[in-house]
């Protein structure tokens, strides 16, 4: 009977414990500044930042420029070899490599498939992530870089068409193309609008209804904006020639903050509490916290990083001149 009661009391202590130190990382209500811990991360015990010393994998290619995850495993496109690999995410082993289109640059899920923007094709190719049989090829406006995927089609950023494509992402169909500004890099979707960046002379960033492709809103921005990102309020935008990065109320493109980022920054992703940005000029990437844009820290990775992407515990990083994808 003794050890019973011990048992129980013992029981409540713990669960007391937990409770309290769940509310001292931030599970409260009562505006505590600490963010919540990634129920992921904390599943491979990753109870730090990033890795100060990334690791490596050689995707086999050359000039991989973007990533993409698919729930299982990472995708890279590799600029200079015309093909994109798959590498299991746990450790990095490649599980192939798969031909698309001439220059590959954007890629993106749509939760079956994996499309690859083709900059000297003028084409998007889709990929099935099950096997990378190719199902399809499509044309697009000329220079396609950027991707994105609404929950019904894909967005393309036509570099120098000064347009963005919607095609159906059932069959690749195209919905409808419609004119931004100078020089489109990239695109993302908020839930129910998608943002472009246009890094030609107009330093700005474009609001369009997805629904329609109607124009909402113009907004200015760093010199030479890049990638773009939503962190489920607000949008983030790098801006490559500022060394900065922009944040924008998603609502009615207010200016929320300017931060200071390292050289030459492009392309943006978020893991549910911060957004990482590559700095290409100084082969590293940084981490801001969204809520406030505090700097919580600078990473070392491979040479001239681009590409970036999150696979719910870590941050995947492409280095065009190093040939590998860096896991933070």
């Amino acid at each position: 009977m003794m050890r019973r009661s011990c048992f129980v009391i013992l029981v409540v202590c713990t669960f007391g414990m937990v409770s309290h130190a769940q509310q001292s990382q931030g599970g409260d209500s009562q505006g505590s500044s600490t963010p919540p811990l990634n129920v992921n991360q904390i599943a491979i015990r990753r109870w730090y930042a990033a890795n100060t010393a990334p690791t490596q994998f050689s995707t086999g290619g050359n000039g991989p420029r973007a990533v993409a995850f698919d729930g299982t495993h990472i995708w890279a496109a590799n600029g200079f070899s015309a093909s994109v690999t798959k590498l299991r995410a746990s450790d990095g082993t490649v599980v192939g490599t798969f031909p698309c289109g001439n220059l590959p640059w954007g890629i993106v899920f749509d939760g079956a498939n994996i499309w690859v923007a083709n900059l000297i094709d003028d084409t998007v190719t889709k990929l099935r992530a099950s096997d990378g049989v190719t199902v399809g090829t499509f044309p697009v406006g000329r220079n396609p870089i950027g991707l994105a995927f609404d929950g019904a089609n894909i967005w393309v950023a036509n570099f120098s068409g000064n347009t963005v494509s919607k095609l159906s992402a059932s069959d690749g169909s195209t919905m409808g193309t419609f004119p931004v500004g100078t020089k489109p890099v990239d695109v993302a979707f908020d839930g129910a609008n998608i943002w472009v960046t246009n890094q030609g002379t107009s330093n700005n960033v474009i609001k369009l209804r997805a629904s329609d492709g109607a124009r909402l809103g113009t907004f200015d921005v760093g010199k030479a904006p890049v990638g773009v990102t939503f962190d489920g309020s607000n949008i983030w935008m790098a801006n490559s020639d500022s060394n900065t990065l922009t944040e924008l109320r998603a609502s009615d493109g207010a200016l929320l903050g300017t931060f200071a980022v390292g050289s030459a920054p492009q392309f943006i992703a978020f893991d549910g509490v911060n957004v990482w940005i590559t700095n290409q000029g100084s082969d590293n990437v940084t981490k801001r916290r969204a809520s406030d844009g505090t700097l919580l820290g600078t990473f070392s990775v491979g040479s001239s990083p681009f590409g970036i992407g999150f696979d719910g515990a870590n941050i995947w990083v492409a280095s065009v001149n190093s040939g590998t994808v860096a896991k933070l």
